[in-house]
């Protein structure tokens, strides 16, 4: 029998050999999408207060999935709700907490994303862990916000080996600084564009004279189509592309969740504009957003000025805000980051091994080839 690991924050355990001869994030070898800089650690944590975990089920010849949870900050976050917006590229998902969020334009939990049927469970975790946070003893109503993507290809998803105690180890692991990418937590068992998909992040930094203000994007990698890297035909020149062989196929479908934070003070209005520039960076990458694609952006503000707290809810407050005249520097921020967060997500990701748990066939996904890649980057003078 296999014993039952679990990988949590960053000690990994793996049980067959599943490692990489090279994993790079993108400005490693030279991919520096766009003319912004990234925060220290290029990832959604570069927005003071934004906390990541994950939690990895990677267990016996089948299981290879898990969870991971942004933070919006790291005090009750339910007393003090963010503004925030989502958007729907394709809406070929299953996400939970949506229509509050564009109903009242905030968020109250943390944000979990897993696996496609573990989003009630994840649901359930964040549940627990906010009905127990102090202060909370007179609360009967939470949004709960899931972000999900099939992890079917890789990962015994029918099994639903992630319980809600398993999943809330990622929200109470969350922390600061840098974030763990590749094959990890929601992203263990993803798939993009027939390459190792996953978890991946990014930053950008305004200059000061447009604001000083940090985007950040964290992504869970699980859709298809024609991968464009920096504008370089990646996809093309491996031969693995959409349409390459059929007149039509669903080997471009899939999702991708896309996390946006910023520190900018937005209204939740304008938090959706954002979100909106977030599916430009990830078209730049070569998605469609195909028939079967689930394509999420939740972006939020960590802003004091304009957090939800319990005070500016029920009396009478003045709230300072970008203006929508100041906008188009952030637009140019989160596209950035979410092409180069994409990038990160795969180049970070290691191969993985599975055996279908009901017909006992094996399926191994590749990481992309980095060595061929940087040879691709050459040969377009990149």
């Amino acid at each position: 029998m296999f014993a039952r690991l679990f990988v949590i924050a960053s000690f990994i355990l793996i049980p067959f050999s599943q490692t990489s001869a090279e994993q790079v994030r993108a400005r490693d070898i030279g991919i520096k999408p766009g003319v912004l800089s990234p925060g220290d650690n290029n990832a959604i944590t570069d927005v003071a207060g934004v906390l990541v975990g994950h939690v990895t089920l990677n267990e016996g010849a089948s299981i290879r999935t898990g969870a991971t949870a942004i933070l919006p900050h790291g005090g009750n976050i339910y007393q003090n709700k963010v503004p925030a917006a989502a958007v729907i590229g394709n809406g070929f998902g299953k996400m939970m907490g949506y229509s509050q969020i564009h109903e009242l334009g905030e968020i109250e939990t943390p944000i979990v994303l897993t696996n496609t049927l573990n989003v009630p469970r994840a649901a359930d975790a964040i549940l627990d862990w906010t009905l127990a946070q102090p202060g909370n003893k007179a609360v009967r109503s939470i949004n709960a916000v899931v972000g999900e993507t099939n992890d079917a290809g890789l990962n015994d998803i029918r099994g639903r080996h992630l319980t809600p105690e398993i999943i809330i180890r990622s929200i109470e692991d969350a922390k600061s600084g840098p974030v763990e990418e590749g094959d990890v937590g929601a992203g263990k068992g993803t798939i993009a564009f027939g390459w190792k998909g996953g978890i991946g992040t990014s930053s950008r930094v305004l200059p000061e004279p447009l604001g000083g203000y940090t985007v950040g994007v964290l992504v869970q990698s699980n859709y298809g189509g024609t991968l464009v890297m920096d504008g370089v035909p990646v996809g093309e020149e491996l031969g693995q592309y959409y349409l390459q062989d059929y007149v039509d196929s669903d080997v471009a479908d899939g999702s991708i969740m896309m996390i946006v934070a910023t520190d900018a003070p937005l209204s939740d209005r304008n938090l959706e504009r954002l979100g909106n520039r977030a599916l430009v960076g990830l078209a730049r990458t070569g998605s469609a957003m195909t028939n079967g694609s689930g394509d999420y952006v939740i972006s939020f503000s960590t802003a004091e000025s304009v957090r939800r707290t319990p005070q500016r809810r029920n009396g009478n407050a003045t709230l300072e805000e970008v203006p929508n005249n100041r906008m188009s520097p952030l637009f140019q921020a989160v596209a950035e980051a979410t092409e180069e967060a994409i990038y990160n997500s795969m180049l970070m990701a290691r191969t993985v091994s599975t055996v279908d748990a009901r017909s006992g066939a094996s399926r191994t996904i590749e990481e992309l080839p980095v060595d061929k890649i940087r040879e691709i980057l050459k040969k377009y003078g990149r």
